[in-house]
């Protein structure tokens, strides 16, 4: 007589959205009673904790703008992912794509900033980000579309090479005073304005959001990007260029990229740096993840992550708490949330029945 298993996995049939999203929202219940067990640990009471986050990223209009400064280039790079991953074309390349965008507006900063008016300036800046984004996540796309080479190790890897074409600026041609290793700030026509406090990145990843909406839900090419997604064959057999499709969608999701690079080193950091991209393009993934690939529940969840990512400097400051917390925090909320996705789209069936002999 066949044993059966104490625990077998099912797959859900049309699962219910409002149980999806409880299963969502139970998670993320689970994941502050997890932080608070954290923060028990680290000495500090979990009410007081949460509220110091709160506080300290939301509490005053500073702190909300310097909150929304962190959320920019998450949203962004999340949006920029997008096109890709519906695609399952495994972009993990975005860190170097912001990089190198950072790296194409810095050149026009660093050579042009005194002699050129803003309002020439900046597009200019922009669109060297937009080019440099896209032919930095060109090459790996050509090759996956010729000879259908591994994307996710060749992005990963051009990544360490963009880090390093900046540390080698940093100590070499564009080096501001000798042996400091630091590229001088811009000058002040090469610095995104402030809107509402904020530099005017915050407006364009808002416009980014709706235009991926748009683009992946009512257009032809986002219409091509999700059979694709599906099945190669179908796309073929449908009369679908996919060597061109993949081209095409590298070229968008390196183009934001590179964008977002732009916003940072022209709006947030005012320089270049080699950790202009500061891990953003790694926790983009996960935010695209956790959305299921819709731009807006991505501003929601990157509003999160930069909700926690400020208030562990006030952690820090007012309950003494390790700042590295934070990032325990993070990971948890991450893990859970991720983890979640699992029984909303399988079910756990348990037998309780004893055998008979």
């Amino acid at each position: 007589m066949e044993k059966k298993p104490f625990v077998r996995i099912a797959k859900r049939e049309n699962a219910s959205y409002l149980s999806a999203w409880l299963i969502r929202l139970l998670a993320f219940v689970l994941a502050l009673i997890l932080g608070g067990i954290v923060f028990m640990c680290a000495g500090a009471n979990p009410i007081s904790a949460y509220k110091t986050i709160i506080e300290g990223s939301l509490g005053k209009a500073h702190r909300i703008r310097q909150t929304v400064k962190v959320a920019i280039p998450l949203l962004g790079t999340a949006v920029a992912l997008a096109p890709c991953f519906r695609m399952k074309y495994w972009n993990c390349g975005a860190e170097g794509q912001i990089t190198m965008g950072a790296v194409g507006a810095s050149f026009f900063a660093i050579y042009f900033g005194a002699k050129w008016p803003s309002v020439l300036l900046l597009p200019i800046m922009g669109l060297a980000g937009i080019v440099f984004g896209a032919l930095w996540s060109l090459l790996p796309a050509i090759f996956k579309a010729r000879w259908g080479t591994n994307e996710t190790l060749f992005t990963l890897m051009l990544n360490y090479i963009a880090i390093g074409i900046v540390a080698w600026l940093q100590g070499g041609p564009w080096e501001g005073m000798p042996g400091s290793q630091i590229i001088p700030t811009f000058k002040e026509s090469a610095v995104l304005p402030s809107v509402l406090g904020v530099h005017c990145g915050w407006i364009m990843v808002l416009i980014l959001m709706f235009f991926m909406y748009f683009y992946l839900n009512f257009t032809k090419h986002g219409y091509e990007v999700a059979v694709l997604g599906e099945s190669e064959n179908t796309a073929r057999y449908a009369g679908m260029k996919v060597r061109t499709i993949i081209l095409r969608t590298a070229l968008l999701s390196g183009a934001i990229s590179g964008l977002v690079g732009f916003m940072v080193c022209s709006g947030t950091d005012q320089t270049l740096f080699a950790n202009v991209a500061n891990g953003v393009g790694f926790t983009a993934i996960t935010i695209a993840w956790l959305s299921q690939l819709n731009p807006f529940a991505m501003l929601i969840i990157s509003m999160m992550l930069a909700i926690l990512s400020k208030g562990s400097s006030a952690l820090q400051s007012s309950l003494s708490v390790p700042a590295s917390v934070s990032g325990i925090m993070t990971g948890i909320l991450l893990m859970t949330l991720l983890g979640c996705e699992f029984f909303i789209n399988y079910r756990l069936i348990f037998n309780f029945k004893k055998e008979v002999l």
